[in-house]
């Protein structure tokens, strides 16, 4: 993305800022965290992502004279709070867990310090990064689970707006599916492409053997033919007649898949196709691949489920002020005590505990601490640290960002995945399958 990322936010936050800089609290320094009261329904565990994006928007967090004198026209703030923000930079702290990271409720997944006024300005594209991408990743992890090794592919661009197919991609991505059919994700974020041909392109010809004899001279015998326009049986024929047995792979999508594919497996096995690959498409979530586990399917290509959530588009996330320096210097702790809406205010820290076979059996938070501090863990356990510095005065470490950041965020979020007990890859409901444990 180019240009400023400065009205990607709410109206309050300004008018937050404008209310503290005429009080005088607006430069008391403060500490915000982001966090999951609860994960989604069902789930086990949640995966961050979308913090290598945050960092780069934070960057262009920035008010040009456009977004200046559109608030102005619009009087949304006063005008002294105008000129404060044509200087706007934040120049404060931001630490987190790692995007790729397990987490649990009530993890400190993304502490910013700052003054009031800095930090407060970023909440809603905090939030609406971290919700839509941890959201996705969360989804995307759970299918990769169940397909068993089987290569998953995103297909969702046209289920969701233009920027999100991007987000959505990369999110996809980190949580271990293989490639994406969207263009600008593997652009920007170097994510592996792919895509041949939808029942358009068949429909255009003929005959369903012009359209796959047009496909085959453009791309060679190693193309994936869709062979379900018409009927699925006369399909592979034809494909295997026009492309030979070395046919790289065919594409269903649609029908009973299990029975499908099944079938397929075997037709193609009798025409002498032994290594051509069946994909299959048509709608797929966790459920429909875990029900496929048995299946000859080859690889998997998913759009609505995974940039929806599947059936979560967000992921719950919320962003507090959790402490604040007083009149002295000192930290205070502060937080909500609403009903239903607790948070646990404090600097914090955060460890994940884990057991003799590497195993993970508690999320511990550690209040008081503070995120740069070090933490008393007691003696004799194994405790993982979970909190790394993204930013340094504003600043973020170049590791976080672009193309690298995402393929480390890939790395680390396989890492993890061994350390969850068995019980998270469960798709029935259930709880958290680690309980998190304040010190």
């Amino acid at each position: 993305m180019t240009g400023s990322a400065a009205l990607f936010t709410d109206r309050y936050e300004l008018t937050m800022v404008d209310a503290a800089l005429l009080d005088g609290t607006a430069h008391r320094e403060s500490l915000f965290e982001a966090f999951a009261r609860r994960l989604p329904d069902g789930r086990r565990y949640g995966i961050v992502a979308g913090t290598g994006r945050l960092l780069e928007l934070i960057d262009q967090f920035r008010f040009a004279e456009a977004e200046l004198e559109w608030l102005r026209d619009h009087e949304i703030v006063r005008p002294a709070t105008i000129d404060w923000l044509a200087d706007y930079r934040f120049s404060g702290d931001i630490w987190g867990y790692r995007e790729g990271e397990a987490y649990f409720p009530g993890s400190p997944l993304l502490t910013i310090q700052s003054t009031f006024a800095e930090a407060v300005m970023l909440e809603t594209l905090v939030l609406s990064t971290l919700n839509y991408d941890s959201s996705v990743a969360s989804a995307a992890a759970r299918m990769v689970s169940v397909a068993l090794g089987r290569p998953v592919v995103e297909m969702g661009s046209r289920r969701t707006s233009e920027h999100a197919a991007i987000a959505a991609a990369r999110a996809a991505y980190i949580a271990g599916f293989d490639a994406t059919s969207n263009l600008e994700a593997g652009r920007t974020w170097g994510i592996p492409t792919m895509g041949t041909a939808a029942h358009a392109f068949t429909l255009l010809h003929d005959s369903e053997e012009d359209a796959f004899r047009a496909q085959v001279n453009a791309f060679g015998p190693k193309t994936t033919l869709l062979v379900d326009t018409y009927d699925i049986a006369e399909g592979v024929d034809r494909a295997v007649r026009i492309a030979g047995i070395g046919l790289g792979a065919v594409r269903i999508d649609s029908g009973d898949l299990p029975t499908v594919v099944a079938a397929v497996r075997e037709q193609l096995d009798d025409l002498g196709a032994v290594d051509t690959k069946i994909t299959v498409t048509s709608d797929l979530d966790e459920f429909m691949i875990a029900a496929l586990s048995a299946a000859p399917v080859d690889s998997y290509g998913v759009g609505t489920a995974v940039v929806t959530g599947s059936g979560f588009p967000a992921a719950g996330m919320v962003f507090k002020l959790v402490a604040r320096r007083d009149g002295a210097g000192e930290w205070v702790a502060v937080a909500k005590s609403s009903t239903q809406k607790l948070s646990v205010g404090g600097r914090k820290n955060a460890a994940r505990r884990l057991d003799s076979t590497r195993t993970a059996r508690e999320e511990m938070v550690y209040v008081g601490d503070g995120p740069d501090g070090e933490a008393e863990f007691e003696a004799g356990s194994s405790l993982r640290p979970l909190m790394v510095r993204f930013m340094t005065g504003g600043t973020a470490d170049p590791a976080y960002l672009g193309k690298a950041g995402t393929d480390a965020a890939r790395s680390h979020r396989a890492e993890v995945m061994q350390e969850l007990p068995i019980d998270a890859f469960r798709l029935g409901r259930g709880d958290a399958v680690i309980p998190t444990v304040y010190r």
